[in-house]
């Protein structure tokens, strides 16, 4: 398993995996699913670190447009896409947090499922809503409560159709987002603040590491300067709105996780909101991961320009990784962090 996933991972697997794991294997060994003896068995949005073992590894599709998750249980030796393809006998949905993407799965699982479609998630994730709801529309089991959470399940079929996404929402601006993505509902303040004192020269070769769905690569390819620039994301997702959202052809897309992602050509610049939770836990430490990853793309001359959260403690993984840093501007609210002279030693 790559080091950025359990960078990102490893506080949720401390907290969740023991409960999902006994809460899978405990509702598939009541008897009361009847999980089909064959078929693929779609398993929608799990998180890296989630034992799967309850079900047979040889039928299970793995359905996440998160990278490094996708790349985790592709390790494993499991097939991996970012969309279903076909019918499936059973569906397995990890809820997330966000409420829109939550009921877009469950649609999604219902409508290419001819048998059940098992539901699990923790209370912070919303369960126990997504429950009450699924059951104005389906015959649903009795849940299984364990480990602040609850697993349930139902017979696939019609009665979905409006949880699931028109396509695409347009923002202020013209932008296009999706549910679940990160700032979908409008542009991001602190990105918006870091856009608006980006410096007018940041060289040839930019990176936006965790560009999201394009609104800090939008505003920088407002300079001629640029030759090209990177827009590094992780979430499939958030990356497809990117791909509507800038048209310019010197913006290169990748879908990767950006504590991994290397450049052909050193960087003169790289500019970030990085994110900082895992799931619902704050977790300063990928925020750090982003700091060295942007380091070592950079060249000797190269700048990494960051906008934070006020509280984030930043700059001392800055300090490591510059030779210079500094707190160009901020608020209450946000910070704007700049680090020049990346560091020979981490060289």
């Amino acid at each position: 398993m790559p080091a950025s996933t359990s960078i990102r991972c490893n506080a949720l697997w401390k907290k969740n995996n023991l409960a999902e794991k006994s809460r899978l294997t405990i509702a598939l060994g009541t008897g009361d699913v009847d999980l089909p003896e064959v078929g693929r068995i779609a398993v929608f949005g799990p998180r890296a670190g989630m034992d799967l073992s309850a079900l047979p590894r040889e039928r299970v599709h793995v359905l996440t447009g998160f990278k490094p998750d996708h790349d985790a249980f592709g390790g494993l030796g499991f097939e991996c896409d970012v969309a279903p393809e076909g019918r499936y006998s059973a569906a397995l949905v990890c809820l997330p947090r966000a409420k829109a993407l939550a009921r877009a799965l469950v649609a999604q699982a219902a409508s290419v499922t001819d048998g059940p479609v098992i539901v699990d998630g923790a209370k912070t994730d919303g369960v126990e809503s997504v429950l009450k709801d699924c059951r104005k529309r389906a015959d649903v089991s009795a849940p299984l409560s364990k480990a602040h959470g609850k697993i349930f399940w139902f017979t696939a079929g019609p009665g979905f159709e409006d949880w699931a996404p028109d396509g695409p929402a347009e923002i202020e601006g013209g932008f296009l987002t999706a549910p679940g993505v990160f700032s979908a509902d409008g542009i991001d303040p602190a990105s918006e603040l870091l856009a608006a004192h980006l410096p007018t020269k940041l060289g040839a070769r930019v990176a936006d590491l965790g560009g999201g769905w394009g609104y800090l690569s939008a505003r920088a390819l407002d300079r001629d300067s640029i030759e090209e620039l990177h827009l590094v994301e992780a979430d499939h997702a958030a990356l497809a709105c990117a791909r509507r959202n800038i048209a310019d052809p010197r913006a290169q897309l990748h879908w990767e996780d950006a504590t991994r992602w290397k450049p052909e050509t050193a960087l003169d610049t790289v500019i970030m909101n990085p994110p900082f939770h895992t799931e619902r836990t704050a977790d300063p430490s990928i925020g750090r991961a982003f700091i060295a990853a942007a380091a070592d793309m950079l060249k000797p001359s190269g700048q990494l320009w960051l906008v934070a959260n006020r509280h984030l403690p930043y700059e001392a993984a800055m300090a490591g990784c510059f030779g210079q840093v500094e707190e160009v501007t901020g608020n209450n609210r946000f910070k704007i962090l700049r680090g020049a002279r990346p560091s020979r030693k981490r060289r």
